[in-house]
């Protein structure tokens, strides 16, 4: 039987009141979806509104597009999916056996709050089934908890989008909150690269985080190992 993957996809596409449009950064979609495929993996895409998920406006730019994000816009299978994510609470996501969120500013308005999502992401980590969140979809981490009522992250090595990131963007003023200062804050032990936009993939356990767009292949890959071997990596 097919191992399957949940994606879990934001269903916001407006950054506050600034009037910004966003969504999910395309790449972190598209590149870990044909990973998890062409493993053999059954994909599903599931967001809270289900539905069409949106793509952030910048993340379409030129400079953006990768080989994942063009196979993505010429497949219709693939456009279907992101077209028709299924709604959140119509997911029987027990029978998973790992879950993938990718980045993306709407998550900071939606997925951040969301207690099915936050539930997923507990139970996942509680069984030891893999769940991989990269550039601010870590932003499910804010409330997310251990069975002792901590924070999850809490003496977890993680890592996420950072500040110095999202300043070069000149967008640090509009947003809801800082992923990096908020892991700091539930006690996480912070890993960012040496330079801004390096690739970056934190293991601790069955959860993953990744920092940044350039990320997202590489914590796709990793999560795709862990369900093809079966190997954990010990909490450290």
């Amino acid at each position: 039987m097919a191992k399957r993957v949940l994606m879990v996809l934001t269903s916001h596409d407006v950054m506050g009141l600034s009037g910004k449009r966003t969504g999910n950064w395309f790449d972190e979609v598209a590149t870990p979806y044909y990973t998890f495929k062409e493993r053999g993996f059954e994909v599903v895409l599931a967001s809270p509104r289900g539905g069409p998920a949106p793509l952030d406006p910048l993340s379409l730019d030129e400079a953006f597009l990768t080989d994942g994000t063009r196979r993505f816009d010429a497949d219709p299978v693939a456009q279907r999916a992101l077209a028709r994510t299924l709604p959140l609470n119509e997911v029987h996501y027990r029978d998973f056996h790992a879950a993938f969120f990718p980045g993306g500013y709407g998550q900071l308005w939606d997925l951040a709050s969301n207690s099915l999502a936050i539930k997923i992401a507990e139970e996942l980590i509680a069984r030891e089934s893999p769940v991989a969140f990269v550039c601010h979809g870590t932003a499910v981490l804010r409330d997310t908890k251990k069975p002792n009522g901590e924070p999850l992250v809490k003496g977890r090595r993680v890592t996420g989008f950072t500040d110095a990131e999202d300043d070069e963007l000149d967008l640090s003023r509009h947003l809801l909150f800082s992923v990096e200062r908020m892991l700091i804050a539930n006690g996480g032990n912070y890993i960012r690269s040496k330079a801004n936009w390096e690739a970056n993939v934190v293991e601790d356990g069955a959860l993953i985080t990744g920092q940044n767009p350039a990320s997202a292949g590489p914590i796709a890959q990793v999560l795709a190992n862990r369900l093809s071997d079966g190997t954990r990596r010990e909490t450290r």
